[in-house]
């Protein structure tokens, strides 16, 4: 049985109206990618209507906001749904109603093709090296929505790594980041930050539990609890340990910071082993030699939003204690 998403899993990830929020649109079906809740309001304590269950058609009426669209179901009642594309297929337009434009990209090298913009989805094949591919849509940062050279639509990763590709919408469409008028969203860099805090926050005192089970919120590791917290707050799905987080933030950051005093809210930090409770058992170490086994969500102050040992999800005080011998290097996974 699919697991239904818990009431902090509303998130924006991908395949959305680039449209103003809250304006209406010529409807379009969309197809219901896995089962998701069907509410009263654009709010995930609503009441439920009902599930939605998987490939069910729904009329999308208007995107109400960054994380909700007002939906018609098959019975003619109309009610709201998450926008994230782990539980809605929809296509993007621009903001007068019309497809992005299609661009070709090229496959560097080979990447997986999956049935989602996400990286725990199932994947479809591998794309080749030399491979071209039609690209659909920009989903977000991370994915591309594409067509390949059998016709079959998936999902592949935006790095350079692994595609080429100039992704181009139509002139009048609003980009990533700005409304139609050409301003600044209100979904800013910042926001998505204390999003991502807020929703660490409402598990301070989960237990800790090493390889925990990343199907559930009973127990988190650290990896586990930082990608539970970017799943909540943005549907935005990392790596599921603190390497692979680490090889993710160092491709996609723009800003790495090897010095704790440069680090800002919001930064993932990644730290070694646990050698001693004094800073000198660090001294004269090279750091990049070193193997990461711990993570964390930098605050502020030298504080980090992180799990481990006896209470479990914590704020911890980096600076001045083994965490400052221990950091590597932090750097924005958003």
């Amino acid at each position: 049985m699919k697991r239904i998403i818990t009431a902090a899993s509303a998130a924006l990830i991908a395949g959305v109206f680039a449209l103003p929020q809250g304006q209406a649109q010529a409807a379009t079906t969309s197809t219901i990618v896995s089962d998701v809740s069907f509410r009263k309001a654009p709010d995930t304590d609503a009441a439920r209507i009902r599930y939605l269950q998987e490939d069910e058609k729904v009329t999308v009426v208007s995107k109400v906001n960054d994380y909700w669209y007002k939906v018609t179901d098959k019975n003619g009642v109309t009610g709201y749904v998450s926008s994230s594309s782990k539980y809605i297929s929809a296509p993007r337009t621009t903001s007068t109603g019309t497809a992005a434009a299609s661009n070709t990209g090229k496959i560097v090298s080979g990447v997986s093709f999956r049935k989602a913009a996400d990286t725990d989805a199932a994947r479809i094949r591998y794309l080749q090296e030399g491979e071209t591919v039609t690209i659909l849509d920009k989903v977000n940062s991370y994915w591309y929505k594409v067509k390949d050279k059998n016709g079959v639509t998936g999902y592949v990763s935006t790095s350079s790594k692994y595609i080429s590709a100039s992704y181009k919408e139509t002139a009048s469409a609003a980009p990533a980041g700005t409304t139609s008028g050409g301003t600044s969203s209100s979904t800013t860099s910042t926001q998505k930050v204390e999003k991502v805090i807020a929703a660490g926050m409402k598990y301070l005192g989960t237990p800790y539990e090493y390889g925990s089970d990343r199907s559930t919120v009973a127990t988190f590791d650290c990896s586990d609890f930082v990608r539970q917290a970017f799943k909540d707050a943005l549907g935005v799905t990392l790596p599921s340990n603190s390497r692979t987080q680490a090889d993710y933030v160092r491709e996609h950051s723009s800003r790495i910071v090897t010095d704790i005093d440069n680090l800002k809210r919001g930064d993932l930090v990644f730290f070694m082993s646990y050698r001693g409770s004094s800073l000198s058992a660090y001294s004269g170490m090279d750091k990049s030699a070193q193997r990461i086994t711990h993570v964390g969500i930098y605050l502020g102050d030298g504080k980090m939003l992180n799990t481990w040992g006896t209470g479990g999800v914590k704020v911890d005080t980096i600076t001045g204690r083994h965490w400052e011998g221990r950091f590597i290097f932090g750097g924005s996974a958003l």
